[in-house]
């Protein structure tokens, strides 16, 4: 009589050769201030701010079903928390960056309050209305620039070069957490709660899943990744205003970025990322056009692979590199 073992797999020989790969590419990249050009570390802390805002994005809406529109909120936020910390409290703007992360969590917390009375494509508009509040609370505080915005004046008494490098060693150190700690997350039972609740609350309910507290804890981690983004963006940016910061090019460039490399996967919003650098490095010269060709490839793509482009190479192909699935292996003794 044939005997069966039962194994429960988590990782693909994608995955294993991608880790190896990866820890060349981190290494290589922390040596970048040393011999790279300023102008390319200035580039990867933009498209990287993108990223880290895109990939919360992500996990909001792609994991958690929570489609918003306005969380630029947060990113304006974090960022006019930078500023206000060290140009007017003397706090190393360095150290402001993870405090406004923070401080973006916790308001995050009241803001749900209002967010979760919504539902559906109310939820997204709200969240855009709250976000439009948002910015013209800051265009009215004259303390701090107003409409107009202000400088970054805490890094004046810095060496650029130090300020540059460590920017970049920050925002690179951004990066990896972001994937890292999503990749965890998506592994944990949290994570498997999350889908289950994407996919159908009233069946997470009936399982035992505390809906209300998964979402929550989801929705402050977005809050307090796209925080993280401004802040970061604006110490390399040197400068914040209303409009710059609360736009909802931010969120529409996530979606781009997300909907383009794969809704839903880890591995999405990194090759949306780079997908959307080289089309601002070599396209955005040519002004409004450069959104029209935007929108025409977002179309064209969600029409011919409505998974993106990383979700049809990993249902084709099956290449995982980040894989958060359980797969139930059954071999003959």
């Amino acid at each position: 009589m044939n005997t069966f073992d039962f194994l429960v797999q988590r990782k693909t020989r994608a995955s294993q050769l991608g880790a190896g790969f990866a820890v060349i590419l981190i290494v290589v990249a922390c040596s970048m201030p040393w011999w790279a050009d300023p102008s390319w570390m200035r580039e990867f802390t933009q498209i990287a701010c993108y990223f880290i805002f895109a990939s919360m994005w992500n996990l909001l809406a792609g994991y958690g079903g929570m489609v918003s529109i306005g969380q630029q909120a947060f990113l304006g936020f974090g960022g006019y928390m930078l500023v206000i910390m060290a140009n007017k409290m003397a706090v190393n703007p360095f150290v402001a960056v993870p405090l406004a992360a923070v401080l973006t969590a916790l308001i995050a917390v009241p803001v749900s309050r209002l967010a979760f009375r919504l539902q559906g494509g109310y939820f997204a508009i709200g969240t855009w209305v709250i976000a439009e509040v948002f910015r013209l609370s800051f265009a009215n505080a004259s303390a701090i620039g107003g409409g107009s915005g202000t400088s970054l004046t805490a890094l004046q008494d810095i060496e650029k070069a130090t300020r540059e490098s460590v920017t970049f060693w920050m925002t690179l150190a951004a990066v990896v957490a972001t994937i890292g700690l999503t990749y965890w997350f998506l592994r944990s039972k949290q994570g498997l709660a999350l889908l289950a609740i994407r996919d159908s609350e009233t069946a997470s309910e009936s399982q035992g899943i505390d809906v209300k507290s998964t979402k929550l804890a989801v929705y402050i981690v977005a809050a307090f990744g796209a925080g993280l983004a401004g802040a970061l963006y604006f110490l390399g940016n040197l400068r914040i205003s209303p409009d710059a910061a609360f736009s909802v090019n931010w969120t529409a460039f996530s979606i781009f970025i997300v909907m383009i490399g794969g809704l839903g996967t880890i591995e999405g919003p990194i090759l949306g990322a780079v997908i959307f650098w080289a089309l601002n490095k070599f396209l955005s010269d040519y002004g409004t056009w450069y959104l029209v060709e935007l929108g025409l490839l977002a179309i064209v793509i969600t029409l011919l692979f409505k998974e993106g482009l990383w979700g049809f190479v990993q249902r084709k192909y099956d290449v995982r590199f980040f894989p958060v699935q359980r797969r139930l292996r059954i071999k003959e003794r």
